[in-house]
């Protein structure tokens, strides 16, 4: 037993009670519950980087048109299936001046959050060929889009981007492309949990082989703009946020509101379908789908058992959202920006005491600061480390479940960590680099 920053018997107690095996295999949620129950029963706060929350507050931009669409009457009107029209044609100017890409207002979906239209997207295109059953995830990624396909009883393949950067990229994809089995792709960029950013070079591998092999690539933007080693703000101005959309014309990709915007309790987030994608017919879809035109099937087919459509006055927030950020009033890069401040504070003070950042390099560039980052500590593996440091206060997830083939490394989001709290941070980390001294 040791004296512990947190009471050493409680957390045993609340651990065993919880049922948890290890809190080093535990999922995103079940680390959270555990969390608030110890800190409840010892009245500590955590150093809490287990979950990607926003730690910012809303846009007012979308709290003002929500409230202003609620006091309208429309919580009593059901939307549109497909999205109301002022916010579809939002976002397809939204793309266009952020992106520099041109998709048409019809391909422009709102979703229950970017995690239904990704649970919709895949359900869609494991139905586009007969003799395609799987996904393709480009790992590290998002733990709860497998859990998914496991829901679905869909098959997918995935792995660990970090070893094939570059020209490496391609000869990977196509190994697994030639198999003719891959319906689809999906990743992350920036990357959740690594914070690695696909080049130019590399986007234009994917979107190259997904033409070549009739693949549709997945998108995941939840941290749109968020590299801040380059400003993407300007609307209408060059740089844009990279996309493999510049690359192939077979592509979704989804927009969360949850980061960017700090609006993730609402649910709200944008899935844009390629017009090339959106009025492709897919014969294979007939089987399911009362058309097999891809967009059509997509809301009409899967969207609408999955919904009904999305809250009406939410739609609103986001669309007030999309006015403010596409006429230069709101730049919503500037507002998130603390998460690359705070990023590099506590990295340095991991660094300080004897940790290590896992992804540490983009190629041959250092890793950016943002909304998450990666750290082992020498000696330990993930589950091991994360058993040990809820003792000290510090709450994070294992790579183990994202994919990642980095067994020793943990995900630690930036988001509700305050700026007060980097002098508990470094006291809990000062005091376990003295109890696990390195080289002992």
């Amino acid at each position: 037993m040791k004296s512990t920053p947190i009471e050493f018997n409680t957390v045993s107690r609340l651990i065993e009670e919880s049922g948890l095996k290890s809190v080093g295999k535990a999922s995103i949620r079940e680390i959270k519950k555990l969390v608030d129950n110890i800190e409840e029963a010892t009245n500590k706060k955590f150093i809490r980087m287990e979950m990607g929350i926003p730690g910012l507050p809303p846009v007012q931009a979308g709290v003002k048109a929500q409230i202003e669409a609620l006091q309208k009457g429309v919580a009593a009107i059901y939307p549109d299936i497909m999205g109301i029209k002022p916010l579809k044609e939002e976002i397809s100017k939204f793309v266009k001046l952020f992106m520099d890409i041109d998709v048409s207002p019809e391909g422009c979906i709102p979703t229950v959050g970017s995690m239904q239209g990704g649970f919709a997207a895949f359900l869609t295109l494991s139905r586009l060929h007969k003799n395609r059953d799987t996904t393709l995830f480009i790992d590290p990624g998002f733990p709860v889009h497998k859990m998914q396909h496991r829901v679905l009883g869909l098959k997918y393949e995935s792995f660990d981007v970090y070893n094939y950067r570059g020209g490496k990229l391609r000869e990977k994809l196509e190994s697994y492309f030639k198999s003719g089995k891959i319906h689809s792709v999906l990743y992350s960029n920036p990357n959740n949990p690594s914070w690695i950013c696909f080049t130019e070079d590399e986007l234009k591998i994917i979107g190259e082989l997904a033409t070549k092999y009739d693949i549709v690539i997945m998108e995941d933007l939840a941290y749109f703009g968020m590299d801040f080693r380059k400003d993407y703000s300007k609307p209408g101005e060059a740089p844009y946020q990279p996309s493999v959309a510049n690359y192939t014309e077979n592509y979704i990709l989804f927009i969360s509101s949850s980061k960017a915007f700090s609006y993730a309790g609402e649910r709200i987030g944008m899935m844009v379908v390629s017009d090339n994608l959106y009025s492709t017919n897919y014969p294979d879809l007939n089987g399911f789908y009362p058309r097999d035109e891809f967009g059509y099937a997509m809301i009409f087919g899967t969207l609408y058992p999955l919904s009904s459509g999305t809250s009406h006055s939410a739609q609103y927030g986001l669309l007030g959202i999309l006015k403010a950020a596409n006429s230069g009033e709101f730049n919503f890069v500037d507002y998130v920006k603390d998460y690359g401040v705070k990023a590099h504070q506590m990295k340095e003070i991991f660094l300080k005491y004897g940790f290590e950042i896992v992804y540490d390099m983009d190629i041959d560039k250092p890793i950016a600061d943002g909304f998450y980052f990666t750290f082992s500590y020498p000696g330990f593996d993930a589950e091991e480390l994360l058993d040990k440091l809820v003792y000290y206060g510090i709450s994070a997830i294992s790579l183990l479940i994202t994919g990642s083939e980095r067994t020793e490394g943990i995900r630690a989001c930036t988001s509700l960590v305050k700026h007060e709290q980097m002098t508990d941070l470094e006291a809990r980390l000062k005091q376990f680099s003295e109890d696990y001294p390195l080289n002992s």
